[in-house]
């Protein structure tokens, strides 16, 4: 019996394409969880979510610069904020409308990196290797960095014109018989 057709009963077809990739990727998720937990126990442990955070920074850094949102500065270290702790930081001078967006919604791009490894280590007739156990390790801060922090969320709602046009896109796109046909009958 073919996983598949039970694959497509649960998830979109697609995605049960991409088993292996999301089957690769499993194990690296498991050992983010388990960093996320050791990080909460005790403060030393942040030192593995470091790589994740270094990622989260440039990918905010890389756009800003792409964008002309004019980072200012970067910062790499963490402090304390209150009753938190800030593990990175990037200042702009030019955020806009037309920039904030994609400038502090760029840490999404992080998850580009494990589904990138996951595509050229599963290749056809994969099986998993002691470099695939270094990789999960390598690859598991990249998912504790790349969803976007609440100032992140805040700052990209600047560019709220953009949501406007997508969504307008959008309902064209999937609605274009039925606007087709109001605007010709």
């Amino acid at each position: 019996m073919s996983v598949l057709p039970a694959c497509t009963a649960v998830l979109p077809g697609y995605l049960c394409g991409q088993m292996d990739i999301l089957l690769y990727l499993v194990p690296s998720m498991a050992v983010a969880f388990l960093f996320w937990m050791l990080s909460g126990a005790h403060p030393a442990f942040f030192l593995l979510t470091a790589p994740g955070t270094l990622c989260h920074e440039l990918a905010h850094f890389g756009v800003g610069l792409l964008t002309n949102a004019e980072p200012t500065n970067i910062s790499l270290f963490p402090r304390r904020k209150g009753k938190v702790w800030e593990l990175g930081s990037v200042t702009f001078s030019n955020l806009r409308w037309y920039n904030a967006a994609p400038a502090a919604l760029a840490p999404l791009l992080i998850l580009l990196l494990p589904i990138a490894v996951a595509a050229w280590r599963t290749g056809p007739g994969w099986h998993f290797a002691p470099i695939d156990l270094v990789l999960a390790v390598l690859l598991a801060p990249q998912f504790l960095s790349f969803w976007p922090s609440p100032v992140d969320w805040r700052l990209a709602s600047r560019s709220w014109p953009w949501a406007v046009l997508l969504i307008s896109g959008g309902v064209i796109y999937l609605w274009n018989d039925l606007l087709l046909g109001l605007v010709r009958g």
